[in-house]
């Protein structure tokens, strides 16, 4: 994720973080470590299949925005090792705290993390390569986000971001949501989110036409289908469901009533569940995302 305020040089500083940066720290943050297993198993089908496909060059130097857990990074830092590095940046000082102590972090030492303002400040012509996995979708500012990031590239640098496609092809996200607002009502619109939502940038010509006023040129989409995992049993799917994504905001938004209503809808999320095929050591379910290939101009 984004949207954090930079580090001063010395490090010692941070200017006062937004409201969506503080709901991402303190409400979200905690839910996503704790569903890590889901989320970092389940998306790395994506990445998995996209990472072959990156224009990348053994000398490269990458940023990766919104780098989460830290994963990209440090296999985009393999793909550049020895003479590339990697700078990997997000909002939640709880993901960087995970990126920076992986293990495999030990085979990647081009990689570094820190916390920055993605909407704001990714400096000026410094990077070949500016990579984003379902992060760019959380922009408060899509706009201000998008121009940061051509802006940090050098000229003719490239950049690859995936985000969600349309919701009915995703039904690991949509199917739960839509169970979950059975018994519960949507959010209002003054309820916090994690900002645009999931499917910010699914519409293909809207989100080429936003590339385009940010200033990228030779912008291509490309679909990526893979499976993706909800949970290690029916259990950990419906706790995971109502603590991220849209049926977690529904629920949270709900307040009492929610809570009043969870034996209600757990029983209709394991339903829902049942119907899922276990494979792997888990439940998996479809999904389906772009993978967005741009330039800045030369």
């Amino acid at each position: 994720m984004t949207l954090q305020q930079p580090l001063d040089p010395a490090g010692a500083h941070r200017a006062p973080a937004s409201p969506l940066v503080e709901f991402w720290n303190e409400t979200l943050a905690p839910k996503f470590v704790k569903y890590r297993h889901v989320l970092e198993g389940g998306l790395s089908r994506h990445s998995e299949i996209v990472m072959p496909r990156l224009d990348i060059r053994f000398n490269d130097t990458i940023l990766d925005v919104g780098c989460g857990f830290g994963d990209t990074a440090i296999a985009l830092a393999c793909r550049v090792s020895p003479f590339g590095r990697v700078v990997g940046v997000d909002c939640c000082e709880d993901f960087l705290d995970i990126a920076r102590t992986r293990p495999e972090k030990q085979f990647a030492p081009n990689v570094r993390f820190r916390t920055c303002d993605a909407e704001h400040d990714l400096g000026t012509a410094e990077y070949d390569f500016v990579f984003s996995r379902f992060g760019t979708m959380f922009f408060a500012n899509p706009m201000a986000g998008l121009r940061a990031m051509r802006r940090a590239l050098k000229p003719g640098g490239r950049m690859a971001h995936i985000v969600w496609r349309e919701r009915a092809d995703n039904p690991w996200l949509i199917a739960a949501r839509d169970v979950v607002r059975r018994f519960l009502p949507p959010p209002g619109p003054d309820a916090l989110n994690c900002g645009p939502g999931p499917f910010s940038m699914a519409d293909e010509a809207t989100t080429r036409a936003q590339m385009e006023a940010a200033g990228f040129t030779d912008i291509r989409f490309e679909r990526i289908d893979a499976k993706v995992n909800v949970g290690r049993d029916i259990e950990d799917a419906v706790c995971f469901q109502l603590a991220i994504g849209p049926a977690g905001e529904t629920y949270r938004e709900a307040g009492a009533l929610g809570e009043a209503r969870r034996a209600e809808i757990v029983i209709a999320l394991s339903d829902l569940f049942e119907e899922v095929i276990e494979r792997e050591g888990g439940l998996w379910m479809d999904s389906s995302s772009w993978l967005i290939t741009a330039r800045a101009p030369a």
